[in-house]
């Protein structure tokens, strides 16, 4: 349905409906006149990429926002008009935790209990109920902050339920949630609708969204498309192709199919490359090693988002050769003129530093780690190695241990037990120096909020060392390749959630390192924000960079060259994507997804 077009209404009740509905804030517009109607009883999903305008529209179906023009309709009356009258029927969870993380449990659902005035016995039988619903009976007493991300998540829903809302508003629910606690989440809210409650739940997740009943698409506050996912999903019938390629191949075989003019988007996916064709362009791919597949509605969102971005990293440009280049030319990799001294003294510096892996191109070593926090060892005895220009995914269910693991190989957390080297460097004998030559991006936004752009930039810049003209030629390069010049005299934290992942990559690599720790870097963030991001990454790999990286999105673990798969701090399988998924194959799952895999293999583990 095009976007703007008067909204033909089904003759059953609608749970909300909005109508020429518009949001300014300021000069910005949030939502530009969008029409649409959200079916009772089902699970609709709301897409669109970052600042399309999706919190906007939660808020006001909350009743939390007014409208700056049109009309919003909840449960058949208009909570703007009411004095959000209809806030008792609807259940709200917000896109970021909204609990307090200094309370516990049983403190947060006793708080919300309070908000809505629920009597004691309510509350008693509510939270007998919900706390057996979401499996957090055992956990009451524990601080909110001190949960997983899978358990935050449950008791926000759970804080949401309490007064058996008829209309359930999730803001981006599966941000930060590893696949086993999502498919629990999700289970949990299609028994919700069985009882007959209505869902809109807003995602970055293109495969969560193929599972709902109904969509709408968003785009710079215009509605792109609402009505079924397969419908949409469907127009890009005979343009989606598969090309395996050899070991080794897949991520410049991508980027080679990305520069040809028919070619709408393309991505790596285990050991084969997945290419999008324009229309006009399909026979082009016929025969030639391509094989077609089944679109998915992540093919028919890019298109309809113009496709994947098709330009240089310039991330990369002008990157110094690292440990691959220099281990190809059998001489250690130099470090650019001014990266904290002079040029002779760089180059001195990097190649002590590079002795040791030069020789194997072993970059990231780690030999039976362990760290015990009292009685609970969150990591127990990991090891693995990433050699220069490889990508290595460090994946595992929320709390496994892959965040301890980074921080004692980011030299910020001492292990208890074992041994770990990075660039060459014993992190156990010289950590200051070690850290040198690593960048990390943390789980969790951990630049200063109340900083500008700029400032932050040039902060991390003195903290590497970096003198004033590598200073001045390294932050120019930052600005150019992440396109922030508009935003540097913005503070950090009111940064759109892509911005502020493009900040934190360009301090995390201003000083140009060996290698390159990312901690679910694109959490949240929409699927072309994500391609962008692996640009860049895959484009340091060809200087050389190794990166090891976490996360829970499971196509976007596919661009990794190998996999250690963690599960109560030890990692139980390790191989290519393709690799665990061929071990995850049985009879009845005889061609796996990652994801099927990764659960598959810790319920095996389980057992």
């Amino acid at each position: 349905m095009a976007a703007n077009a008067p909204p033909v209404f089904a003759e059953s009740r609608a749970a909300a409906k909005v109508v020429a509905l518009r949001k300014d804030f300021g000069s910005v517009q949030a939502l530009a006149g969008i029409s649409a109607e959200l079916p009772v009883g089902r699970i609709l999903g709301l897409l669109g990429p970052d600042g399309a305008g999706k919190t906007t529209l939660i808020r006001l179906l909350a009743g939390l926002m007014e409208p700056t023009g049109g009309s919003v309709e909840v449960l058949g009356r208009k909570p703007s008009a009411e004095g959000g009258a209809t806030q008792a029927e609807v259940g709200y969870m917000p896109q970021r935790f909204g609990l307090y993380e200094d309370l516990s449990v049983l403190d947060n659902l006793s708080l919300y209990a309070n908000l809505r005035a629920l009597d004691r016995e309510t509350r008693a039988a509510r939270f007998a109920e919900l706390l057996k619903f979401t499996d957090l009976a055992p956990f009451t007493a524990r601080l909110a902050g001190k949960l997983s991300g899978g358990m935050k998540q449950k008791l926000g829903l759970a804080c949401a339920l309490l007064g058996r809302p008829k209309l359930l508003l999730l803001d981006e629910p599966g941000v930060g949630v590893d696949p086993l606690s999502r498919r629990e989440l999700w289970g949990m809210v299609t028994d919700l609708v069985t009882s007959g409650v209505t869902v809109l739940w807003s995602t970055a997740y293109l495969e969560e969204a193929e599972r709902c009943a109904h969509i709408w698409l968003l785009d710079r506050g215009k509605l792109l498309y609402q009505g079924p996912p397969g419908e949409l999903s469907a127009r890009m019938q005979g343009r989606v192709f598969r090309r395996r390629v050899a070991a080794g191949k897949a991520r410049p075989t991508a980027e080679a199919e990305l520069e040809r003019d028919v070619v709408l988007d393309a991505v790596i996916q285990g050991a084969s490359v997945r290419v999008i064709a324009k229309a006009d362009g399909v026979h082009e791919f016929s025969g030639n090693g391509y094989e077609a597949v089944p679109p998915r509605l992540e093919d028919a969102y890019v298109e309809l988002l113009g496709g994947a971005r098709k330009s240089e990293s310039l991330l990369a440009r002008g990157w110094p050769a690292g440990v691959g280049s220099a281990r190809s030319h059998g001489a250690p990799a130099r470090e650019p003129p001014g990266h904290g001294g002079s040029a002779h003294e760089g180059a001195t510096r990097e190649a002590a530093i590079h002795e040791t892996a030069a020789h194997d191109g072993v970059l990231v070593r780690a030999t039976g780690l362990t760290k015990h926090f009292g009685d609970f060892v969150a990591a127990d005895h990991v090891g693995f190695e990433v050699h220069a220009g490889e990508i290595y995914g460090l994946l595992g269910p929320n709390g496994a241990g892959k965040s301890t693991t980074f921080r004692m190989l980011c030299g910020l957390l001492k292990p208890s037990e074992g041994d770990a080297s990075v660039a060459g460097v014993n992190l156990l004998h010289s950590a200051s120096r070690a850290r040198a030559r690593l960048g990390y991006m943390a789980q969790k936004f951990s630049l200063y909020g109340d900083l500008s752009v700029a400032q932050n930039l040039a902060y991390f810049a003195d903290i590497y060392g970096l003198n004033r003209q590598r200073k001045r030629e390294r932050i120019n390069a930052m600005v150019e390749a992440f396109e922030l010049a508009p935003h540097l005299g913005s503070n950090a934290s009111l940064l759109p959630l892509g911005f502020k992942q493009r900040l934190a990559l360009a301090c995390a690599t201003l000083h140009a390192p060996a290698v390159l720790f990312l901690d679910e870097p694109t959490s949240g963030v929409d699927p072309l924000m994500r391609r962008e991001f692996w640009h860049h990454i895959n484009a340091l790999t060809t200087k050389g960079v190794a990166v090891v990286v976490t996360t829970h999105f499971m196509e976007e673990a596919e661009y990794c060259d190998r996999i250690g798969l963690i599960w109560r701090g030890r990692k139980i399988a390790e191989g290519t994507p393709d690799d665990l998924k061929a071990s995850a194959r049985s009879a009845t799952l005889t061609e796996p997804t990652l994801e099927e895999a990764f659960i598959t293999l810790i319920e095996r583990e389980a057992a």
